[in-house]
């Protein structure tokens, strides 16, 4: 089973965290967060029961193309064709290219997973720089 980490962020931190990463003061941690959200209802939106029905139906049916995604979901292409480029951003999707250059659908993960902070410490991407970086 192959599953996507996802962590909320402000942008702030995760621009820090980007920073960070390319002065080589942090390393991304096996299991850190590959996707960062700036809240949870974005997140929330994005895998929207809708777009999660989508999900399933692009990783069950297999379609060939956008074409046929969008007869098989009853949505005009014009539409899913921005779903997916959202959801491709977020790694969600992957968009190949088919025969004749047709874009194909392909879900690559079976399921996410969410890590978000209650208290405000432990899982936001800059926590294990902020230390580091408040003792300058």
């Amino acid at each position: 089973m192959k599953t996507l980490e996802i962590g909320i962020a402000s942008y702030d931190q995760m621009k820090a965290r980007t920073l960070a990463i390319a002065r080589g003061e942090h390393t991304p941690a096996k299991g850190e967060p590959k996707v960062w959200f700036t809240s949870i209802e974005s997140f929330a939106k994005l895998l929207s029961e809708h777009n999660r029905h989508l999900l399933e139906l692009i990783a069950r049916e297999r379609p060939r193309s956008l074409t046929e995604l969008a007869d098989l979901a009853g949505r005009s292409k014009s539409n899913l064709s921005r779903t997916l480029k959202t959801m491709s951003r977020y790694g969600l999707v992957e968009l190949r290219s088919g025969e004749r250059g047709k874009l194909v659908p392909r879900v690559p993960y079976d399921q996410v997973r969410l890590d978000v902070s209650l208290t405000g410490t432990g899982s936001g991407p800059s926590d294990a720089i902020g230390t580091r970086q408040a003792m300058r």
